[in-house]
């Protein structure tokens, strides 16, 4: 059974840190895209960062390039998203999703949000 398991979301202040894990399952880390996607409520779901599968390669939008950052661990089989710099408009609830190496790659994961497989979401609250 696949699962993607996120933790590490809470409140923090506005210039804060949080690390977000993405813990999986069920599935051979390596062999998938990994990314971080959140949505804030009356918006619409949107790519933060996504990962290659082989050579690690990175894709951040706009809004958070030189403040997050994503890794992965394929030996604990997770993937992490570091987010420095924290601002109120941060605030959303994070998922972590994944889709196969072979169907995608870590920029058009995060430009379409099509993963085949997505976690239940982990809320980030950045207080101004």
């Amino acid at each position: 059974q696949v699962q993607l398991v996120e933790s590490g979301g809470g409140l923090v202040q506005a210039g804060g840190s949080l690390r977000l894990s993405c813990a999986a399952s069920g599935f051979t880390l390596d062999d998938y895209v990994i990314g971080w996607f959140r949505q804030a409520p009356g918006k619409e779901r949107e790519g933060v960062s996504c990962i290659q599968a082989s050579n690690s390669a990175t894709f951040y939008t706009n809004s958070v390039e030189g403040r997050f950052s994503i890794s992965r661990d394929n030996a604990k089989n997770t993937v992490y998203l570091q987010m420095n710099s924290l601002k109120p408009e941060d605030t959303a609830v994070y998922y972590c999703a994944a889709r196969h190496r072979v169907f995608t790659s870590s920029q058009a994961l995060c430009v379409t949000a099509n993963p085949r497989y997505w976690g239940q979401g982990t809320q980030v609250t950045v207080s101004s």
